[in-house]
């Protein structure tokens, strides 16, 4: 059986023909814009949707083949639309903290361990986003007064390319109005708090079930053959995660302009550190922590303070600063190569704080140079990688120590995400882990 995987990241579309995990020819990319204006973090709909028709585009016609089609998704996406399923609102990324005060008065209504206790997370801004949601009754209520459906990226797709009104369990456990702990659907609690209707939520349907299939103006839009079903769809990292494999304590780790490391799990462990989700598909969880800027906050340095340097230069001294680093033997026989410059790796907020924390240097001299400026950030993210493994440690899931890990790392970072980590650990590099995995959806794993 051929299935035409579309994998939605935060700046393009991948897409490609898979049987049985393996591409089929060609994966294909088709770029589209991220808005960051202040805390805002935003993607115009309608340029989404011409990427999802530029890559499907770009496979030619065995796309009309196919027997089925299925998404990997960023997540939350969140994004308002009316009854005939045009958006309202722009699609709201999980980096945009826009919400914050709402996000702290969502909190205190419900109470942070009541929160916990049913959505498995904080109402983190943006990365919840339910907060979005609160955040556009309380400042633009108008613009959804012709709401009909509120949910995350396959929601909206399946909307455009089906007509259903659906959403996974790994997706809905990022809206934050989800019983993410117990899998058993949209929590009144919840959605009373905020004072949203749940007439306005999509069907929770596993991530391997049939949402729909595409209707015939989607096939003329999209290329594609109409009544072809579509899977609801999953989160990306659940995704790799079925890649991987999900037994109990299995590592999946997504390196690139952001860094996730995902833990799966026979049971919800809700960590106020942490975040919770539903697999996806079947009694699972993943416990999931994120350096939300990682290969941006590299990149932003590249911009900022070394643009006139050839990209090649850029990132060989990245690696020679990150084993000098390695070889300082922290008994000060060696001078680090930051020097008393520190990082704050905040520049994207934090995941899991709904306080957010901002990026910051601290020690700079009038003597500081601009390497021991990225020297600083390249030791305060390696750090931060290595102390996830004892927030994991905590919930008490044995690990093993085969970490597979996929995603866009430049040149090898992932090599330097990993180089603090403490113990005997195996690295299986997966090339297009969210796009693969989404093979087993359709065997219905």
């Amino acid at each position: 059986m051929d299935l035409l995987g579309l994998d939605i990241g935060s700046s393009s579309v991948k897409a490609a023909i898979l049987r049985d995990a393996k591409v089929r020819g060609k994966v294909v990319r088709a770029g589209f814009e991220t808005r960051h204006t202040d805390v805002r973090v935003e993607v115009d709909p309608p340029s989404l949707l011409r990427a999802v028709a530029e890559a499907i585009g770009l496979l030619g016609r065995a796309v009309k083949e196919v027997d089925a089609v299925a998404l990997s998704v960023m997540s939350p996406a969140w994004v308002a639309m009316d009854a005939k399923g045009k958006p309202l609102t722009p699609i709201i990324t999980h980096q945009d903290r826009r919400s914050v005060e709402v996000a702290i008065e969502l909190e205190k209504r419900v109470g942070k361990e009541r929160f916990l206790q049913i959505a498995g997370n904080r109402p983190v801004p943006g990365g919840i986003s339910v907060t979005t949601w609160a955040w556009y009754l309380q400042h633009q209520p108008q613009a959804l007064r012709r709401a009909d459906l509120v949910g995350h990226l396959n929601t909206f797709l399946h909307r455009q390319v089906t007509g259903a009104r659906v959403i996974d369990p790994s997706n809905a456990s990022f809206t934050g109005l989800y019983d993410t702990v117990g899998q058993s659907g949209w929590s009144r609690e919840l959605c009373d708090a905020v004072g949203v209707s749940a007439a306005l939520l999509p069907d929770v349907l596993e991530a391997n079930q049939i949402g729909g299939r595409i209707t015939d103006q989607a096939a003329r839009s999209f290329g594609l053959t109409g009544g072809t079903p579509v899977v609801a769809g999953i989160v990306d990292t659940s995704s790799a995660m079925l890649l991987a494999g999900t037994r109990e304590g299995q590592l999946i780790n997504n390196s690139g302009s952001t860094d996730v490391l995902g833990l799966c799990a026979d049971r919800a462990m809700p960590h106020e550190r942490l975040l919770t989700r539903a697999l996806g598909v079947g009694r699972k969880w993943m416990s999931v922590s994120t350096l939300a800027a990682a290969g941006t906050a590299l990149q932003w340095m590249q911009q900022q303070f070394f643009r006139e340097m050839p990209n090649g230069r850029f990132w060989k001294l990245v690696h020679a600063l990150a084993e000098r680093g390695k070889a300082d033997d922290g008994r000060g026989e060696t001078a680090p190569p930051w020097g008393t410059v520190r990082f704050e790796p905040y520049l994207a907020g934090e995941r899991t704080s709904v306080e957010q924390k901002q990026g910051a240097f601290l020690g700079l001299t009038l003597s500081t140079t601009r390497e021991e400026m990225l020297a600083a950030v390249i030791e305060a993210l390696a750090e931060a990688s290595a102390a996830r493994l004892e927030l994991f440690r905590q919930l008490g899931v044995p690990m093993r120590r085969r970490v597979v890990v996929t995603g866009g790392a430049k040149g090898g970072l992932a090599d330097l995400f990993h180089r603090d980590w403490k113990g005997k650990w195996t690295f299986v590099v997966e090339e297009e882990a969210t796009l693969r995995g989404l093979a087993a959806l359709d065997r219905g794993e």
